[in-house]
């Protein structure tokens, strides 16, 4: 799916963060000809994790449907796979469960603090719903 289609289904649907800037793929799912969730791939947002094998699931999001998360982290998994890719990695909010990756097949690989935010002097940023949270970052290799 388009990256446009993607951010404007989180823009509606996601309950605490923004749309992605940008992507390597997206993929949607649909029920009975109605997208119900989208999750969108890209580089790893931290440099020390941009290697060249590894992608990064920036957003998952779905309208509340049934499995429909579990689903998305699948799909992702598969076509990284198939792509050529060596590890997926993605964060939750401390407070997240993480159900759905863990139905996938992800693993929790390291707790975060939460830090105040992504700006810095040099480069401004405005906050995109992750600063002063606690998170968790999950991966799944495929050695």
């Amino acid at each position: 799916m388009s990256l446009k289609t993607a951010q404007e289904f989180v823009r509606q649907h996601h309950r605490h963060n923004k749309p992605p800037v940008g992507h390597k793929f997206s993929v949607g799912l649909m029920a009975d000809g109605v997208l119900v969730g989208v999750a969108v791939a890209g580089r790893p947002v931290a440099r020390a994790l941009d290697d060249g094998r590894t992608l990064e699931v920036t957003r998952t999001c779905t309208d509340g449907t049934r499995n429909a998360n579990s689903m998305l982290y699948g799909a992702v998994t598969r076509a990284a796979k198939a792509m050529g890719y060596r590890r997926l990695v993605t964060y939750t909010q401390a407070e997240e469960s993480g159900a759905s990756l863990r139905a996938a097949g992800w693993k929790i690989v390291a707790a975060l603090p939460p830090r105040a935010g992504w700006s810095c002097p040099s480069r401004e940023r405005q906050d995109i719903g992750s600063a002063n949270v606690a998170r968790m970052r999950w991966e799944v290799n495929f050695a």
